[in-house]
């Protein structure tokens, strides 16, 4: 039993995988480029390690020069503004309802934003399709 934990204790240990960080102060809202990151020598847990998972991602926060790039701190660019005007999808079967909405904060594909109606003044809460829609679901 001490020889095989004296040959665990003496093989080599792994190499960790290369970080990003950041190459250049990446103000908040920036979507990432190539030129944006550069390889970073010391792991860093919940930073991203590969150009792909970036790329093309925007900053949720500003990113200073240096600083490794962590995941949970991009997000899918915004397609909808604060304020901005935009449609409202409503189904249910058969059925199809269209509205005009101002949205009420920010968000990308996939994420769930809240909406005012502004035919009835109310607020309704949907998910923004990838053509900026918003799905209201029953």
């Amino acid at each position: 039993m001490r020889a095989l934990v004296l040959l665990i204790a003496l093989l080599p240990a792994p190499l960790g995988a290369e970080t990003l960080v950041a190459a250049r102060t990446i103000p908040a809202r920036t979507i990432l480029a190539v030129e944006d990151m550069e390889p970073g020598v010391k792991p860093v847990a919940g930073a991203v390690e590969d150009p792909a998972d970036a790329i093309g991602m925007e900053a949720r926060i500003t990113i200073y020069k240096g600083f490794p790039i962590l995941a949970d701190k991009l997000s899918a660019p915004a397609l909808i503004e604060r304020n901005a005007k935009v449609t409202l999808l409503y189904r249910t079967g058969g059925l199809s309802i269209t509205a005009e909405g101002r949205a009420l904060a920010r968000a990308g594909a996939g994420e769930v934003i809240r909406v005012m109606n502004l035919a009835s003044r109310t607020t309704v809460s949907g998910t923004v399709a990838a053509d900026g829609t918003v799905i209201v679901t029953p």
